[in-house]
């Protein structure tokens, strides 16, 4: 999604900063290590533990959380992240939410998305069915 439209990831999996300091942020990474010692989080929005000031210069996005969380293919971290005691589902929580806070303009661009990745079908609705959840309503043309 980072190059077919920038903003919106930029919007989605945003990072959380520790303090106010500079070098603040968490880093994505393979599991999350909720310790005083690290800004490594796999979940998806996830806050820096550290102490002491370093970890990232800025907040990561979407398209970090895809190259260093779930490694370009999914097979981890989604939709529950690792490290210790994850939440059930956390980052396909975590992501829906994000979705849900886009604008109207940007959901019918996420959908378009959809519907590329999805080749041969349409998606018709994006809407939100609670707090935690996204509803694709997706229509294959048959």
């Amino acid at each position: 999604m980072e190059i077919s439209a920038p903003k919106i990831d930029k919007q989605v999996c945003v990072t959380k900063k520790a303090g106010s300091g500079s070098y603040q942020y968490a880093e994505y990474a393979e599991s999350t290590e909720e310790s005083t010692s690290s800004a490594n989080t796999s979940v998806c929005g996830g806050a820096n533990h550290k102490s002491g000031g370093t970890g990232g210069a800025g907040p990561a996005a979407l398209k970090e959380f895809v190259e260093k969380t779930l490694l370009n293919n999914g097979n981890k971290n989604w939709p529950t992240s690792t490290g210790r005691n994850p939440a059930p589902n956390d980052n396909a929580e975590a992501v829906a939410k994000d979705l849900i806070d886009l604008n109207s303009d940007e959901k019918t661009i996420v959908a378009g998305l959809l519907a590329k990745t999805i080749e041969g079908g349409e998606v018709v609705e994006i809407r939100a069915v609670s707090s935690t959840s996204v509803m694709v309503h997706f229509c294959d043309g048959a």
